[in-house]
């Protein structure tokens, strides 16, 4: 769920900014902007995959105190509980399996061709946030912000700020934009060492586990990110805007999802058994993941918002995202809005493909494991790093009752499927890569 906090200020001022120079009011807010007043916005958005996985509940507040002289002040608090069975990256088996939980304190079992899920998941996070827009003068507008987020084993910090250049009578708009994060990472039962093997109690003391068990672990550790975004939005006819953005993320240090694991499977002496490596202790082998330390992305942003003579407005956006982990994406969405006397409705489309990481591997194999020292350095079997495609429709609907107040309700649908090695052996009998769907309502009161 930690997915580049830290650049959505920066992208949040242009969106809105988008949307202004159009005269559609943005997605999170319904300020008016009248001096000595509070614009409020609340939501509630209630999220939930199929197969009993995650759920989450986030309700959001965010108030914005405006000043005289196009100054303002916002502020927002956004809470998250998070729920249910998570996948740890580990392969369906013919036969049951056991796993060892993040504590070590514990374990969970998984029946023979079911896909292993930790349903130890369980987290609440709680975010706040700070952003200060003011004018330099009339071309000028500055905006400079703060960000701090914590989570049972996550603690996320940022500073951010943007400079906004206005030319052609506010017909075009630069934008700069830079933010610095520092993150925390303190695992439950502290951080894996990346492709150590998971330790397993099967008829070992409590003494012999806990050594075993400290065996795999390090130091909590840290990681940086610094984000940056250069945009152009240009007013091309009373009918007509468009944006282009280009960013660029750098982040470094502990990238590894301590939680995630692989399987090790049986290929010695070809017998293509496809089934988990048995060690000599007699228990299968289940690594956990490492991630390189370091990540830069590059993405293409573009963003076009079109009125109709009916007021009613078709806005439609393409991204694209390249990174040095050898993943690029492409993003499609769709939107429009449908105006009514004291309402509008406003259908959602969106399209996500994503090609997989250059260390993505479903498994690993015994030959890779060699005898307890991984020829590989690097490796993940985290379906969100996988070739994957995602389908997502909806749509919103929202209600004005005056110039102050509006009610909206937004119900979205989406179907992700991934793609890969099917194995060989047993393993082409198990479902290595199941659909993911999801289904989120939002419900949010302006005032």
């Amino acid at each position: 769920m930690q997915l580049n906090t830290h650049g959505k200020p920066v992208g949040r001022a242009l969106a809105a900014a988008t949307c202004a120079l159009l005269g559609v009011q943005a997605t999170n807010t319904l300020a008016k902007g009248e001096p000595g007043e509070w614009d409020v916005e609340t939501a509630l958005l209630v999220y939930a995959e199929s197969d009993s996985r995650v759920s989450a509940a986030e309700p959001v507040v965010s108030a914005t105190r405006n000043f005289d002289g196009e100054r303002q002040l916002n502020l927002k608090l956004v809470a998250d509980t998070l729920t249910g069975a998570s996948p740890s990256g580990a392969t369906p088996s013919d036969l049951p399996q056991t796993f060892t939980s993040p504590s070590g304190s514990g374990s969970y079992d998984i029946a023979a061709g079911e896909a292993p899920l930790d349903d130890t998941f369980k987290d609440t996070r709680v975010a706040l946030s700070a952003s200060w827009t003011a004018p330099l003068n009339r071309d000028y507008t500055y905006r400079v912000g703060g960000y701090a987020s914590r989570e049972y084993d996550y603690l996320s910090t940022a500073v951010n700020g943007s400079l906004s250049r206005y030319l052609n009578n506010k017909n075009t708009t630069l934008t700069g934009g830079l933010s610095l994060g520092v993150d925390v990472v303190d695992p439950v039962g502290s951080a894996p060492i990346g492709l150590s093997r998971m330790a397993l109690r099967d008829g070992k003391t409590d003494a012999q586990f806990n050594q075993e068990f400290a065996a795999t672990r390090d130091s909590n550790d840290n990681k940086t990110l610094v984000d940056a975004l250069f945009g152009v939005t240009q007013v091309i006819n009373r009918q007509t805007l468009m944006q282009f953005n280009y960013g660029i993320s750098y982040s470094s240090g502990y990238l590894t999802d301590p939680y995630k694991l692989l399987s090790v499977i049986d290929d010695a002496s070809g017998i293509n058994y496809g089934g988990n490596l048995i060690e000599t202790d007699g228990n299968p082998v289940y690594l956990y993941e490492n991630r390189p330390d370091t990540r830069m992305k590059h993405a293409l942003y573009w963003q076009t918002k079109y009125m109709l003579g009916n007021g009613d407005v078709v806005d439609g956006s393409y991204r694209f995202m390249l990174d040095d982990w050898g993943i690029n994406s492409h993003t499609l969405d769709l939107k429009y809005r449908l105006r009514m006397a004291n309402s509008y409705l406003e259908p959602h489309f969106r399209y996500y493909l994503q090609s997989e990481a250059d260390f993505y591997k479903r498994y690993l194999t015994a030959t890779e494991y060699n005898n307890g020292a991984p020829t590989l350095t690097e490796a993940s079997a985290d379906y969100r790093l996988g070739e994957l495609t995602g389908l997502t429709f909806g749509a919103k609907w929202g209600y004005r009752f005056d110039e102050d107040r509006e009610l909206a309700i937004r119900a979205e649908y989406m179907i992700q499927s991934n793609d890969g090695d099917e194995g060989f052996g047993k393993l082409t009998n198990q479902d290595l890569y199941p659909d993911t769907d999801a289904m989120w309502v939002q419900l949010s009161y302006s005032f």
